[in-house]
């Protein structure tokens, strides 16, 4: 007799994805958690098959960005709602992180005091309130996702509640993250001011630096993107992914059937923040560095244009948006750095003109014809 439990499970499962979806994410895991390990740690560097430490950090950093993106499509693709501040969100985690890697430095700063050099360095004679307990990893793991979540709650709590929507409330965000970015640049604020964060040493106790190290948190990111996809594929594929398209098409009609929108698109909007935040805070250890230039508004605005061009309410089309983009990015910047944001512009403006839905949607009609 089948057990009710693996009959839900399996249920679960073919709700998410098809056979060839569940392949992909098999090939993904193979390929994060074996393919990468053995050719960065095992092969040696004079190998043609070595997989170098650039690499390492560089596909890290855009599996962050992936679950940006992901997070960004689960309220503009199908919520509908445009936000031009996710990097705010993103910033807020990497700095939630980045205190305790400052903390982690000890007494290997410049001025080897316990507290970080740039505190020294403006005569700080104590730690601000808001670093209370930053030397405890839970605490700070726990500040990633809190902070993000509660801002976003208490931002979104009164922009839905007075129904700001489309342009508006695209153009408030920017503004949000804008004000922030401002403000984490003052010195007095005790977040390193225009420099942030950066010279970390350790994490856990253990040397950030080292190649097991770089490999473990690269490993760790690849989880919890995946993680994040299937969180999000559960999400829309639920009646309350249901009910957010809805929303996105008639949220009048919506309101007839007896539904406040303003409960879903207010969960939609805290799941989609705190995602960021963990993105961030996966970042910033593997970059090495966090300032408020994370905040600035073309920061956001590229966010979108992942999601736009991978494919808007797709989920996966935001992972590829996120991997073709900045991999492009990364490209661009060292062959034409003066250029890389007409190239930007250019993409935004094509993807718009001739892929309204994406790469995948591009591919599904392929596959139809």
């Amino acid at each position: 007799m089948t057990s009710p439990i693996l009959t839900a499970r399996s249920g679960l499962a073919r709700r998410l994805y098809g056979p060839a979806g569940w392949l992909a994410i098999l090939v993904a895991v193979l390929v994060a958690f074996l393919l990468f390990p053995v050719l960065n740690l095992a092969v040696a560097p004079e190998s043609p098959f070595h997989i170098s430490a650039y690499w390492v950090t560089l596909i890290g950093k855009i599996m962050c960005y992936a679950m940006v993106a992901i997070a960004m499509d689960l309220i503009w693709g199908y919520a509908g709602i445009l936000s031009l501040g996710h990097g705010l969100f993103f910033a807020l985690g990497g700095y939630a992180m980045g205190m305790y890697l400052m903390r982690q430095i000890g007494r290997d700063g410049q001025y080897q005091s316990d507290m970080p050099d740039f505190m020294v360095f403006l005569d700080w004679k104590e730690f601000p309130l808001a670093w209370w307990n930053s030397d405890q990893f839970w605490w700070c793991a726990l500040l990633v996702v809190a902070v993000p979540g509660l801002l976003a709650y208490a931002f979104g709590f009164f922009a839905f509640r007075s129904r700001v929507k489309g342009v508006y409330f695209s153009i408030i965000t920017q503004a949000l993250t804008y004000a922030a970015m401002l403000l984490f640049f003052r010195n007095n604020t005790g977040f390193g001011g225009n420099n942030g964060f950066t010279d970390f040493k350790r994490i856990l106790g253990t040397p950030i630096t080292t190649p097991e190290t770089r490999m473990v948190l690269f490993a760790v990111t690849a989880a919890v993107l995946i993680g994040t996809l299937l969180l999000a594929r559960t999400i829309v594929t639920s009646k309350l992914g249901r009910i957010l398209t809805a929303i996105r098409d008639a949220e009048q009609r919506v309101m007839f059937c007896g539904y406040n929108p303003v409960h879903y698109k207010l969960f939609i909007w805290v799941v989609s923040a705190m995602i960021c935040g963990l993105a961030g805070a996966l970042y910033v250890p593997q970059v090495g560095i966090i300032n408020p230039g994370e905040m600035s508004p073309a920061n956001s605005i590229e966010i979108a244009i992942w999601v736009a061009v991978g494919g808007r309410g797709t989920l996966v089309g935001a992972v590829l948006g996120a991997f073709l983009v900045n991999g492009g990015k990364s490209f661009l910047t060292q062959q034409f750095p003066e250029y890389w944001f007409y190239f930007l512009g250019l993409i935004f403006i094509l993807s718009t003109l001739f892929l309204p839905n994406g790469v995948v949607g591009l591919v599904k009609s392929w596959r139809k014809k």
